[in-house]
């Protein structure tokens, strides 16, 4: 399923395609600026987004074998909740 899918599916229980692409949007915007800030989005029984902090480490460029420092970032992760994982089974 891709975005466009799910905006389909969402316009079957909301009046409009028009409005379905809004809520979409607004979901997806709000969780993005929620885990930018740094925090966690929860939706129990679904799961919880969060930012994980990777530190700085060294690596290799394949293509020479030469050593290589690769800076701390931050990630998105996405931990499945527990009926999420039972819906999966």
């Amino acid at each position: 399923m891709n975005k466009g899918d799910l905006i389909n599916e969402v316009a079957k229980v909301v009046s409009t395609k028009k409005e379905a692409q809004a809520a979409v949007d607004c979901v997806l915007d709000s969780v993005t600026k929620t885990l930018k800030k740094g925090q966690d989005v929860t939706l129990v029984g679904f799961g919880t987004f969060k930012v994980v902090k990777r530190k700085a480490r060294k690596g290799r460029n394949p293509a020479t074998g030469e050593e290589i420092d690769i800076k701390a970032t931050n990630a998105p992760k996405f931990v499945p909740g527990k009926a999420l994982k039972e819906a999966v089974k």
